[in-house]
Formats: C-alpha cells, structure tokens, sequence
C-alpha cells in the first residue's frame, strides 16, 4: 500500500501522525474499558455508590491508559515499567488536579453550564496528557 500512496504522490503519515492516532485510539479504549467497569459494578454488582464504581472503573481504565501508553503509543521500554508508572500517576494526579480547578473557576464562579466547562477542560487536559506523556513519562 506505501508503494502505492508513493506512486500517486500522496502524502504517508509521518510517525508523530501515527503516533497521535494511536494516542486517541489507546484514549478511546481506556474510556470505554473504564466506562464498561462503571456500568458492570453498578448494573451488575450492584455498587451502591457511583462515586465508589467509578473510583474502581477508574483504575483500570487509567491503568489499561498506561499499559497502551506504553507499549502501543510511545512504544518506550527505556525506563523500568515502575519509574514510568510514577511519573505517569504524577502526571495524571496533576492532570486531575488542573481538572477539578477549571471546573470550579469555569463553573462555579464564572457560572458556565457545567458541560461546556467539562469540554473545555477535557480538551485541555487531552493536550496536556499527550504532551506530559510524550515528553515526561514516556521520553526516548
């Protein structure tokens, strides 16, 4: 198929392409990993508390983010799988963080409707994890 693309003079994707595209792809997965324990423990398990269902759903959903990151995103196996892991809990805990705050500024005290304010934070925090990701947890 790349002979073919080459012959026709179209453009192939260049590795930082492809790798975005597998990051919204392992992106997508995690989501739907954690979305799919979330639904399990409160329709199935019967979890009283979504708080607490989406606290678990969350781990693996961020623990499946990691392991994609890893070795199907940024395929680095440089670092011990442990150092990686702390710099991205760190990563994503800071990440929360800067979450949970343009929540309250956007929110709260500037009284956008809460969706548009979790957009918008999503959006950013999307940028920022790819970026963190790319150039603190998983570097080459």
């Amino acid at each position: 198929m790349k002979s073919y693309l080459l012959r026709r003079k179209l453009p192939w994707p260049d590795s930082r392409t492809l790798e975005v595209a597998r990051f919204v792809g392992n992106g997508v997965l995690a989501t739907g990993i954690h979305f799919a324990i979330l639904t399990f423990g409160i329709e199935v398990l019967h979890i009283p508390s979504a708080g607490l269902a989406n606290f678990i759903a969350a781990f693996f959903g961020i623990t499946a983010s990691f392991l994609g990151n890893r070795y199907f995103v940024f395929r680095s196996r440089s670092e011990q799988i442990w150092v990686q892991a702390k710099s991205f809990a760190c990563l994503y805990a800071t990440i929360a963080c800067f979450h949970a705050a343009l929540l309250l500024v956007c929110t709260d005290w500037l009284k956008f409707d809460f969706r548009v304010s979790f957009v918008f934070a999503t959006c950013l925090q999307i940028i920022i994890s790819y970026i963190g990701n790319r150039f603190f947890v998983f570097t080459h």
